[in-house]
Order: C-alpha cells, then sequence, then structure tokens
C-alpha cells in the first residue's frame, strides 16, 4: 500500500494549492481527481467563462469603434470559434496545474476516492494510506425541481461552456454571478436576453446600490431583467417560462433556457460519515484551522460553505496545509475576500455593505465617486459606474469598499490590501496614485470620506 503524508481529493483551485503548499513544507502528498486536473474553475468555471467574456469585451469594443475614430467594416462574430478558443485556453491551464504537480513532486491518481478509515482512501481500485486527508470536492451544477437541466434546451452554465451554436433568445434563470455574466455575453453576440431573478435584486446580497446601478447598464444593453420574480414552471414544448412578477403570472419564451440558480456540494458517498466527520445540509463542518471532528480529516472550499469563490479555496489551501504542518494558522476571515464579477460594467466588492454595516450597528461613513468624474475612465469611453467606499465612524478603518465599472475586479486587490492592514480612509487618500489611472477613483472615494476629495 502506497503511503503519504497527505491525500488531498479534488484537484480544483482550493485542493491543488494545498496540495502544492504542502509539497513545499515537505510532505509526501497525493491527490486524487476523477476530472481533470483544475477542477471546475479551470475547466468549466472561471477560465473558461472568462475567456468567452473577453471575446464578448472586444467584439462589443470593435461595434462601438466609431466613437474612437476607428471604423470596422464587415465585422462578425464566429461564436464557435469563440467556444473553442475558451476550450483551449482551459485545457492550457489545466495541463498547467499537471505540470506543477511534476514539478512539486506531487502524485496525480485519476480517479474517484472513497475514504474507508480516518487514514486509508480507495482511489479508483488502489487503496492507500493517508495521514492526513484534505477533502476539496466542491460542487456541481443543480436543476429546480420541475426544471432539470436537458443540455438541449434547458442548459446548465456547464453546457453554455460547450455549446458552439448561439441561441436567437435565452431566459437565465438566475440573476447571480454566473447568470449575469452569461446573460452579459448571450446579448453582446446578439441575442434576446432576459434575465429572471427571485430576490428583489440581482446579485443578492451584493451592495443594493451596485445591484440598481448594474440593472441600469444591462437595461441600457437591452437585457430585460425582472427581480422579485420566481420561477412557477417550464414548459419545454412551448419553451416558456412561468413565472410570478407584480403579484400576477407573466409568461416568457425563449429558444433556451440557462438555470444558473447555485451549485450543490459534493459530500455525499465519500465515506465521511463513516469516518465521524459533521455534515450539515450538505455541508462538512470544520473548526478555524479547517480541521473536522475526525482528526486527521480536512476540509476546504465549497464544501465547507460560504462564499463559492475559487481565492477562498485557495486561501483555505495554503491555511489548511499549513496547519497540517502544525504551524499556527487561522481561516481566512469572509470580510477580507473581495467578490468579482465579470459582466459589463464589472463588479468588484469587499467586506460590508452599507446595509450589513448597518445591520450590525455599526456606525459609518460612506462615500461614492463616480467614473464620470475620472479622467482615464472618460478618455476610455467607460464612464458606467462608482467607486463605493464604506468606513467605520470611530477610527476611519475601510470596513467595505464595492466597484461597478470597467476595470473593477483589477481595482480590488488595492482594498483587499486596505483590509489585511485595518487601513483608514485617511492612509488610502495621501497614498499617491498614478494619473491617469482607474484607481484614482479608490483615492477619491477615500478623500470624499473626510470631506478632502479634488475631482468632485
Amino acid at each position: 500500500m502506497k503511503q503519504f503524508d497527505l491525500v488531498v481529493i479534488g484537484a480544483g483551485p482550493g485542493g491543488y494549492v494545498a496540495a502544492i503548499r504542502a509539497a513545499q513544507l515537505g510532505m509526501r502528498v497525493a491527490v486524487a481527481e476523477r476530472d481533470k486536473p483544475g477542477g471546475v474553475c479551470v475547466n468549466w468555471g472561471c477560465i473558461p467563462s472568462k475567456a468567452i467574456l473577453s471575446s464578448a469585451w472586444l467584439y462589443e469594443d470593435m461595434r462601438n469603434a466609431e466613437a474612437f475614430g476607428i471604423r470596422c467594416q464587415g465585422l462578425s462574430a464566429d461564436y464557435g470559434a469563440v467556444i473553442r478558443r475558451s476550450r483551449k485556453v482551459a485545457d492550457r491551464m489545466s495541463r498547467g496545474v499537471t505540470f506543477l504537480f511534476k514539478k512539486n513532486g506531487i502524485e496525480l491518481l485519476p480517479a474517484s476516492a472513497t475514504i474507508l478509515s480516518p487514514t486509508t482512501v480507495r482511489v479508483g481500485e488502489e487503496e492507500i494510506s493517508a495521514k492526513n486527508i484534505l477533502v476539496a470536492s466542491g460542487t456541481s451544477v443543480r436543476g429546480l425541481p420541475g426544471i432539470e437541466p436537458d443540455g438541449r434546451v434547458i442548459l446548465t452554465s456547464d453546457d453554455a461552456l460547450a455549446q458552439e451554436t448561439l441561441p436567437r433568445s435565452v431566459i437565465v434563470l438566475g440573476g447571480g454571478a454566473v447568470g449575469v455574466e452569461f446573460a452579459y455575453v448571450y446579448r453582446a453576440f446578439g441575442a434576446d436576453v432576459s434575465i429572471v431573478e427571485m430576490e428583489d435584486q440581482l446579485l443578492p446580497r451584493t451592495d443594493r446600490d451596485v445591484a440598481k446601478e448594474l440593472e441600469k447598464a444591462l437595461g441600457k444593453q437591452g437585457i430585460r431583467v425582472l427581480t422579485s420574480a420566481p420561477a412557477k414552471k417550464f414548459d419545454k414544448v412551448t419553451r416558456t417560462l412561468t413565472v410570478s412578477s407584480g403579484g400576477k403570472e407573466e409568461a416568457l419564451t425563449a429558444e433556451k433556457l440557462l438555470v444558473a440558480v447555485g451549485r450543490k456540494v459534493l459530500s455525499a458517498e465519500m465515506g465521511l460519515e463513516g469516518c465521524g466527520v459533521e455534515i450539515e445540509r450538505g455541508l462538512v463542518k470544520v473548526d478555524d484551522r479547517l480541521r473536522t471532528a475526525c482528526p486527521t480529516i480536512w476540509a476546504i472550499g465549497d464544501v465547507i460553505g460560504g462564499m463559492m469563490l475559487a481565492h477562498k479555496a485557495s486561501a483555505e489551501g495554503v491555511v489548511a496545509a499549513e496547519a497540517i504542518a502544525g504551524k499556527e494558522v487561522r481561516r481566512p476571515d469572509p470580510d477580507r475576500i473581495p467578490s468579482c464579477v465579470y459582466c459589463r460594467p464589472e463588479v468588484a466588492t469587499i467586506g460590508l455593505s452599507e446595509e450589513e454595516a448597518k445591520r450590525r450597528g455599526i456606525e459609518c461613513k460612506v462615500s461614492k465617486f463616480p467614473f464620470t468624474a475620472l479622467g482615464k475612465a472618460v478618455a476610455s469611453g467607460h464612464t458606467d459606474g462608482f467607486v463605493k467606499m464604506i468606513a467605520d465612524e470611530k477610527y476611519g478603518e475601510v470596513i467595505g469598499c464595492h466597484i461597478l465599472g470597467v476595470g473593477a475586479p483589477d481595482m480590488i486587490a488595492e482594498l483587499s490590501l486596505a483590509r489585511s492592514l485595518e487601513a483608514t480612509f485617511h492612509e488610502i487618500g495621501r497614498t499617491v496614485h498614478a494619473h491617469p489611472t482607474l484607481p484614482e477613483a479608490i483615492r477619491e472615494a477615500a478623500l470624499m470620506l473626510g470631506g478632502e476629495a479634488i475631482d468632485l
């Protein structure tokens, strides 16, 4: 029987990062993965979807090129080629993970894994011994009762990432990050698009000002948005979705229905319960060091709940590996983890929304600096959006920042650092930012909190 210091179940952004960090710390590591290395993020999520979005952004910019003094004649898009390029990008990144495993001496076991005991894992037909086991099994797409995906008319995000024919019309069921991104893509390439969201705003739990402004921006692009509109039923013959909207039922018809209503956790039938691991509503329960109730079994990423984000899983992977090595570490603070959406305008947030700060009873100051007053945004022709900053009244510490606009996911890194350092709006406002750049909007939002804004 092969023996390892750590066996990781799942080679997604949590699992592969944990494996590499553990190998750096001197452990002998194996990773079990039934699909391609990189997990959902690399193969069926973050990476291929961003490749498709990059094509959509470029196509949109070229359609609007005349406003910049550039004429494009005979412009057209080959949607099949867009999808094929995205698959090549995903395959390249997956091969990169395989290379990193080889570089770090990690054994990749390409099969499903079942935990037989606290120190034994069956991978495929082989049993292996592990001093520690790390569960990073992630999630899979899910449907709704009565609206189950079939890959033909009712699509999941996995289906949407692979289908090379652009539908003429699409109803996107779910106004979260996945739904909004696909709605933008389909519309950018010319499809008729509606978004149906049962909550009272797009991107539920995102700052309300951001959600409202994003809805306006998508509306200007021709995307119809229905909020507070739970789905009742879908007729596959007529391709009609019935929703409850404004106290009455409304029927929407489209060629395709994309179901983007969340994901289901992959924790069942792994043998966890037999080892004493506690599972609640499908989620694996862990302590602050990401250890389960079984001392040799650890868990990270989507399978333990919280924000379902690749970088959150990666951060937890590092913590778990270091905890297994005996280092004093704690799981990442969710209030210091950024979240991004890559439609246009893009969205990036970190920390508390204005509503959440009030719910927690925190007295705070709020500012909002519009991109219309930012030189780089005006020069580039992308003036939709703003930077909204929230600081606690007593010390001036920035406790939240919410950015809507082109470049937002890159800009939020400054606020991630600020949150880690417990920076105040005074310190951000006194930090020299290059001109002209988009991050100047962050500085201006900070200056506004102290009544010192220059450009507004």
